[in-house]
């Protein structure tokens, strides 16, 4: 094997050793743990709604607004449907739609942050500028007006407009990142070994804005959520789907807090809450890996320190 060969061998076992350290970090975090369960079922419940959901979720079979019972174990809409059905195709639409909404705002952010940031000079203060405008238009109010002339928008439409006008606060911090990589050692060398800049780019910078990148992406989704579940409680959205918003946009219009059918309006807001828990935990997790202050402190490592320190003094002693 030649010289370059082993060396590149060997870079390569550094960072697969380095990937399976840091997920070992990860999960040995309890308050990662647990959001990484809570995320789990969350996810396992979206792609496997039809095996799991007891009845359909637009069947309007059984007794209005019946209270939680084995048959029903969260009760009945004010038309006979299955609340838990519904909570349980809900989660694929409102997930399908957050993740789908924070990949593509997650994606344009590093395009319109990293990539204007190494270039530089005129294309880096251009795109700055256009980022500037974005930042500085309301997210929400924009949302509903794009989505205000498109009557009956889906899943999908929603996807596109969330992604399409979310990301400008992403690219900011990308940007700033990237900025500080650019006159790196590592960056220079590899712009004089010949590398392209794409090579530069996507082989030399984005691996070292990774844990930024996944905590954009885990609160682009949380945001894509709460965006959907805000057009669909105002009507502004397809009510005809079913999602955690049309829930709670069907509970309201049916008066399900009035008449004390808390079982009706509960779940919705419990989920996208419960789902917005689990990714702020992951994030502990991630940031605790990431950051070496908050790596040194925490538990594990304070107790492997505590033993180092026993075991010193007994042999000092």
């Amino acid at each position: 094997m030649s010289a370059s060969a082993e060396v590149t061998a060997q870079a390569k076992r550094k960072a697969r050793s380095a990937r399976s350290k840091s997920l070992r970090a990860f999960f040995r975090n309890p308050k990662a743990k647990i959001g990484f369960a809570i995320f789990a079922i969350f996810m396992l419940m979206a792609i496997f709604a039809p095996l799991i959901a007891p009845y359909s979720p637009t069947a309007t079979l059984f007794s209005p607004l019946s209270a939680p019972s084995w048959r029903h174990w969260l009760g009945t809409t004010g038309t006979g449907q299955d609340v838990l059905s519904q909570f349980i195709w809900g989660a694929r639409t409102s997930l399908t739609v957050g993740v789908g909404a924070g990949a593509l705002s997650t994606l344009i952010a590093v395009l319109m942050g990293m990539l204007p940031a190494y270039k530089g000079g005129w294309v880096d203060r251009t795109f700055d500028t256009i980022t500037n405008i974005f930042l500085i238009i309301p997210g929400l109010p924009l949302i509903i007006v794009i989505t205000s002339y498109i009557h009956n928008s889906g899943p999908y439409v929603i996807i596109l407009v969330i992604g399409l006008t979310g990301w400008a606060g992403g690219a900011r911090v990308f940007r700033s990142q990237a900025l500080t990589y650019v006159a790196r050692d590592f960056v220079v060398a590899a712009k004089l070994a010949g590398a392209s800049d794409l090579w530069i780019l996507f082989k030399e910078i984005l691996p070292n804005m990774l844990s930024l990148i996944v905590s954009s992406l885990m609160f682009g989704t949380l945001g894509g959520i709460l965006a959907e579940a805000g057009l669909e409680f105002l009507g502004l959205g397809n009510v005809s789907v079913v999602s955690w918003g049309t829930m709670l946009y069907w509970s309201d219009a049916g008066g399900a807090l009035l008449m004390g059918a808390w079982w009706w309006l509960v779940p919705g807001g419990l989920g996208i809450a419960l789902f917005g828990m689990s990714l702020a935990l992951m994030n502990f997790g991630i940031d605790q890996v990431t950051n070496p202050r908050l790596r040194d402190a925490s538990p594990v490592r304070q107790k492997k320190k505590k033993k180092v320190a026993v075991k010193g003094e007994v042999v000092h002693g």
